[in-house]
């Protein structure tokens, strides 16, 4: 219905169309008032890790890494379901560098070990070496990286120079740096390994960690924490660092598969884990003088290396899709 505005103020110096201007008003019976509002209060709201769930499961990214990643664990805690031979007692130099043969599907090394045998128990010291250096990592560098971005001042200021001066040392060189002091270089196993590859490591998970906390420490929740009496450390401990798991997850997946890496290239270098000691690094170094003889001796421990490591790429790649909403796939 229009409704006519004769009555327009008259503004001085402006020129007023003669014409009077009408607004035209719907009548309320032809807008019925609609259900804008569906949704049922009743429902509990659904939380980001349940949420991550969901959107996980519907990823073949996820599904197929996953898959991998439960595989290779499950071999290396039970490396002899799958080979019954020993991959040090039974190595004869009559069948060195052979190809396949029954119960040696994957042929023999130059030493006449079985190249499945010796893949399998390899298994346990790279997955071990990569899995503890990780847990290593996002214990010290997490706890650096939440002290000093939730107590900020000079704690910020030391800790994120300390972590300046660690990060600017390439992992692999100050690995083999480190590895020639006397102490290492006569003791040098899994857990020596592990503690180098994490004394290189943490910085990355340490900025990570300082950052997500950096944005989470001036929430809402944990202003109301602090005003109901709750300390820092406890509103630190009980709510700050549960909210900042996310990236830390995602880079902490992704690193395992880069220790794996570091320690099978320290292998291939010669000055990580002793010959004795199985592993991918070791197997990949001593096939290394049989390349053109026997190129399958390279190429299986190679290959269990690299999908290993692709696994936790993909893994990382999907946890980050998941639990990131910014970078989610639209």
């Amino acid at each position: 219905m229009p409704e006519n505005s004769t009555n327009a103020p008259t503004v001085r110096g402006a020129k007023i169309s003669k014409y009077p201007i009408e607004h035209y008003v719907a009548d309320p019976a032809d807008t019925p008032v609609q259900a804008t509002d569906s949704a049922v209060s009743s429902e509990a709201p659904v939380s980001l890790w349940l949420e991550a769930w969901r959107n996980l499961r519907r990823q073949p990214l996820f599904i197929i890494s996953a898959f991998l990643i439960l595989a290779v664990i499950f071999v290396a805690l039970f490396p002899g379901l799958f080979t019954n031979e020993q991959p040090n007692a039974q190595c004869m130099l009559s069948n060195s560098d052979g190809g396949p043969a029954p119960g040696h599907p994957l042929g023999f090394t130059q030493q006449g070990c079985d190249i499945l045998a010796r893949v399998m128990y390899g298994t346990q010291s790279s997955l071990t070496i990569g899995l503890f250096a990780t847990l290593a990592i996002v214990i010290f560098g997490g706890t650096i990286g939440a002290v000093s971005g939730f107590f900020g001042g000079w704690i910020d200021a030391v800790l994120a120079r300390l972590g300046d001066i660690f990060f600017a040392l390439p992992l692999i060189l100050g690995a083999i740096v480190v590895v020639q002091i006397p102490f290492f270089r006569e003791n040098r196993n899994v857990w020596t390994i592990v503690l180098i590859l994490a004394a290189f490591g943490w910085p990355q998970i340490a900025r990570i960690t300082r950052a997500a906390v950096i944005e989470v420490r001036d929430a809402d929740f944990v202003i109301a924490a602090r005003s109901l009496g709750v300390s820092r450390t406890g509103a630190l401990i009980r709510h700050v660092i549960p909210n900042s798991l996310a990236p830390v997850i995602v880079i902490a997946t992704i690193s395992l598969g880069v220790f794996i890496v570091a320690e099978s290239t320290l292998s291939y270098l010669g000055i990580g884990l002793p010959p004795d000691v199985m592993s991918w690094g070791n197997d990949i170094f001593s096939a290394k003088s049989s390349l053109r003889s026997n190129p399958m001796a390279l190429f299986w421990p190679a290959l269990a290396l690299s999908l290993t490591v692709l696994s936790f790429i993909m893994l990382g790649d999907a946890l980050q899709d998941a639990l990131d909403p910014k970078a989610r796939k639209r």
